[in-house]
């Protein structure tokens, strides 16, 4: 049996499933990662090369250089008018089956829940909601983007609006964290997709995992320890993958 198809047996037998995933899950929507040769980390824009990119997407540049973040920010991180692909849909349909109990991930665009998952855990938050940085006051998901204000300025109390994105330098969502941890150490299936499992803390979550069997599913391959016995890595597009379970699943 190849391995697809011993990943579709293992969907089949499983009841409590969750997904882990990275930025891969939302490059075949047309988003860039961030590491790949493509990614976001090497794509060079004039106006940004002088910075690393670790500090571009930071707490420090945030409230340092803001107009630099807010720059950045706005040409690099707007999803708007991006659709849900694939594999976004077919996790959806397998939670409405009952099947997937939570989505992990580690992307802020928010096209898990537009696919119609509703138990999703966002690490590193996400860029449809935004606060000001003083009083918290909340603003439409779309503010940053459409604000013509180079910094754009809380109405109630001048201070910074942000996104609520996890940046470089702060820690996780606390809700977000426990909720995840939770999921992974009750779940008796962990898919792992589109993640290089290099970015910390977030990688670590894994360990958690003490069920039946991982599935690791990416188009290279990434240190982790699995058994050969019980699990499976896949070296193939989520999107091939997906695409399969959907059609051996009738989902």
């Amino acid at each position: 049996m190849d391995k697809i198809n011993r990943f579709i047996e293992y969907l089949k037998e499983s009841e409590n499933i969750v997904f882990f995933g990275g930025a891969g899950v939302s490059t075949e929507s047309g988003i860039p990662d961030f590491r790949s040769k493509d990614g976001l980390y090497n794509q060079h824009d004039v106006r940004f090369e002088e910075y690393n990119p670790e500090y571009l997407l930071s707490n420090d540049c945030l409230f340092r250089k803001p107009a630099v973040f807010y720059e950045f920010y706005r040409q690099k991180m707007d999803t708007r008018g991006i659709a849900p692909n694939i594999t976004h849909t077919v996790l959806a349909k397998l939670e409405k089956a009952g099947k997937v109990k939570a989505v992990v991930t580690q992307n802020i665009d928010g096209l898990h829940q537009l696919a119609g998952s509703r138990n999703v855990y966002e690490l590193h938050g996400t860029t449809l909601r935004n606060y000001c940085a003083g009083c918290k006051e909340v603003y439409p998901f779309d503010y940053i983007f459409k604000s013509d204000e180079r910094i754009p300025r809380c109405t109630k109390c001048n201070g910074q609006i942000r996104p609520y994105v996890t940046l470089y330098g702060e820690q996780l969502p606390g809700d977000a964290v426990e909720g995840a941890v939770r999921c992974i150490e009750e779940a008796d299936m962990l898919i792992i997709g589109g993640t290089s499992l290099t970015v910390y803390p977030a990688a670590g979550f894994i360990r958690y995992f003490g069920g039946k069997h991982i599935v690791v599913i990416n188009r290279d391959e990434i240190k982790v320890n699995l058994d050969e016995e019980k699990d499976i890595m896949i070296f193939d597009s989520l999107g091939n993958v997906f695409s399969q379970v959907e059609k051996a699943l009738g989902l």
